[in-house]
């Protein structure tokens, strides 16, 4: 996620448009400065030479040019109006550039209000332009393109041409946002020949073709970018100004990127770097490291991302600028993720995220959602991935229906205009042809052509957006599927997940209350007919092998059961890897003497094989506990859930009894002696006490065959 690198409406900074609605409180501390500053004995001549100075720090060292001119106020209640306007005018500035721009808004009103006062067309061009800045800074983009217009219009009345060719380039850059690209290239154009009348000083030249060759990288005319460029390099070079040498190597690292020249843009960069750390600029060093992350981690060199992005978070800090703090997360988070660092990398993106999202930017919240859930997926996080793809599909969403009701808007605004010109036209033309019928006839008609045409032409655009709607319904739709397939499988298995179980029996497995004896299942069971199954397994020793061989192999052991388990069951029978090592099967239809033989079957199964890792063979057992479902107790059906854990239970004593054997619920007796809860509890004692009968089959193998079936006594435990 990278900064942007063209400036803005005559500010050199970086990502001027979206930096500054986070700075709120960079610069109140200053605001005792006004009531405390000493009274310097500062003559007109001095003052405004002090004025002049601090022009270029206001453009790259704001905090300390609020510091500075602060200091000036009081000198400057005393002077001629041009003085004081020229004070107020870079004091709005700096306390701008430095976050504030509520505070900036309401100074260039002031100068408004001065102007209009003393009818001076330089002061009342030098508010509006400071009022335009303010409301960019502000995301009210029309109010700015007013302002910046109303100040075009006032300065083109002066004899200062710097003022003049700030004002120009302002206009055009407010077409440019506009898509005027036509206007805005003849404004700065007019810009840069105004500019080479100024005598000496370079400054209106420099800022005048810094933003023609961002025009032309707007409109990807990449070799007249570059044609400018060159010029604005050379310009900035004969300024000496490291501040000006920045801003036009910034200009040419956003022309190298846009025209895909990546080697170009980091010598730019890194030239960049250079210049602003010996300049001291530390907004424009926080944006430009912010830029360098991006880059390297284009180019998948994630270490020198992470060194980036972490210089850019502490630079980010420095400046209290949440945006610059918010993208190095982003990338740094990226870079984690390429590199397996994933809870890290989560953890960094989540945060660039939260700013975001509390900044309400959903255009960048969505590319940096899109980021997330591709580095998530290819990191093997697919949950993850899937969570992030469905926060930026929600936003996708908004940004659309909005766009569509403008849309519509427009269009409806623009019908209505339309029709009321056409009854305009109609109303005279009928007005002008009266008492001849011919030509009315004639007339009438054009109009009726007319209106045919206009209908068509509006029901082929609604058609077309219809159709551009249904194809977006289309492809969301096959996106949903695809998310549902996943969403319900294990990523490393291919089985189903738990989520999916939970969700399958809760809508297909429960048995209502009270139908024990009425219901389809228990009356199989009474019929010795078919009846339901739940068998869970767990690998025996599975941390040993993860242990001793690494994880690569534990997850080739899961792969193994997996298919192992679906060769042993049947296709109708549900097979769900319940979490880690554990695998869950729910068998929908089985003989109700049958239950033991699949338990035998899926020891048999496992014990036969060995997974091969490394060259070496390993030998893999697995415990298992089952019981028929629904499982009744006192004439009503057990949920699932209870269930499954009573299976559970049983799966635990086959751990603690031997493994590689199983042990099946087959019923109760005598619960009015004790309590369900109790024999979940405890299914040993309640075995012992004689509430439970037990079943065991052992994964051992007798001259080749399986060992049969054994009704568990309360002595073979005991022994």
């Amino acid at each position: 996620m990278c900064t942007r690198a063209p400036s803005l409406r005559g500010k050199d900074l970086p990502l001027a448009a979206l930096l500054s609605a986070f700075h709120s409180r960079a610069v109140r501390r200053f605001a005792a400065l006004l009531v405390l500053a000493p009274a310097l004995a500062f003559g007109q001549a001095a003052l405004d030479e002090e004025l002049a100075a601090t022009r270029e720090m206001v453009r790259f060292n704001p905090d300390e040019a609020v510091a500075r001119l602060a200091r000036l106020v009081p000198q400057a209640r005393t002077a001629p109006l041009a003085t004081r306007a020229e004070l107020h005018w870079l004091y709005s500035s700096a306390i701008r550039r430095a976050g504030d721009p509520k505070r900036a808004l309401a100074m260039g009103d002031e100068l408004v209000a001065w102007g209009r006062a003393a009818r001076d067309d330089a002061v009342y061009a030098k508010g509006q332009l400071t009022r335009a800045y303010a409301l960019f800074d502000l995301d009210d983009l029309g109010g700015s393109h007013k302002a910046n217009f109303e100040a075009e219009r006032a300065a083109n009345n002066t004899g200062d041409l710097p003022l003049r060719v700030q004002a120009t380039i302002s206009a055009g850059q407010s077409f440019q946002e506009q898509g005027n690209y036509p206007a805005a290239l003849a404004r700065l154009q007019a810009a840069i020949d105004l500019a080479r009348t100024v005598k000496k000083d370079n400054a209106p030249l420099a800022g005048a073709l810094n933003a023609l060759a961002f025009l032309y990288t707007d409109m990807k005319q990449f070799d007249k970018g570059w044609e400018v460029q060159r010029e604005s390099l050379e310009v900035a070079q004969r300024m000496k100004s490291p501040g000006r040498l920045a801003i036009a190597l910034a200009t040419e690292y956003g022309l190298a990127i846009e025209s895909g020249q990546h080697e170009q843009a980091r010598r730019a960069l890194l030239a960049e770097l250079d210049v602003e750390r010996r300049l001291g600029a530390r907004q424009m060093i926080a944006d430009t490291l912010v830029n360098l992350s991006d880059l390297y981690l284009k180019k998948r060199d994630y270490r020198s991302t992470v060194g980036f992005a972490q210089q850019a978070l502490a630079a980010g800090e420095d400046v209290k600028s949440p945006l610059v703090i918010a993208t190095a997360r982003v990338n740094l988070g990226q870079a984690y993720l390429g590199m397996g660092r994933l809870a890290e990398g989560r953890r960094q993106f989540e945060a660039g995220l939260d700013a975001y999202e509390k900044n309400g930017v959903k255009p960048e919240l969505q590319a940096v959602l899109v980021e997330y859930g591709a580095a998530l997926e290819q990191a093997g996080d697919y949950k993850g991935a899937i969570d992030a793809y469905h926060r930026e599909r929600d936003i996708s969403e908004e940004m659309f229906a909005e766009q569509r009701q403008k849309a519509v808007l427009e269009l409806q605004q623009k019908y209505d205009t339309e029709k009321k010109q056409r009854q305009i036209d109609a109303l005279r033309q009928e007005n002008r042809v009266k008492g001849v019928e011919l030509d009315n006839r004639r007339l009438q008609q054009r109009i009726w052509w007319l209106l045919a045409i206009v209908f068509a032409l509006a029901a082929v655009v609604v058609g077309l957006l219809y159709r551009k709607v249904r194809q977006a319904n289309a492809q969301l739709e096959v996106k949903n599927r695809e998310l549902k397939q996943q969403s319900a499988r294990d990523p490393l298995t291919a089985l189903y997940n738990r989520r999916h179980f939970q969700e399958f029996m809760r809508h297909h497995g429960q048995v209502e209350p009270g139908q024990a004896g009425h219901g389809k299942a228990e009356r199989r069971q009474q019929d010795g007919d078919l009846i339901g199954a739940l068998f869970l397994l767990d690998v025996d020793h599975f941390k040993h092998i993860n242990d001793s061989h690494g994880h690569a192999a534990g997850d080739a052991v899961l792969k193994m059961i997996a298919a192992s388990l679906r060769e042993t069951l049947r296709e109708t029978d549900m097979i769900v890897r319940w979490g880690g090592e554990e695998f869950l099967a729910f068998l929908p239809a089985v003989p109700r003497g049958g239950l033991d033989d699949v338990a035998r079957r899926i020891l048999h199964g496992i014990s036969s094989q060995s997974v091969e890792y490394q060259g070496r063979m390993l030998a893999v057992n697995a415990s298992v506990g089952f019981a028929p479902f629904p499982l009744v107790a006192l004439d009503t059906p057990m949920s699932w859930e209870r269930a499954v854990n009573l299976v559970d239970m049983a799966l635990y004593m086959a751990k603690s009894h031997g493994r590689n054997r199983a042990y099946g619920v087959r019923g109760f007796h005598d619960l009015e002696r004790t309590t369900l809860e109790a024999v979940e509890q405890d299914l040993e004692s309640a075995w012992r006490n004689g509430f439970v009968d037990l079943v065991v089959v052992t994964g051992d193998m007798l001259d080749g065959v399986p060992a049969a079936a054994e009704t568990l006594e309360r002595a073979d435990l005991v022994a």
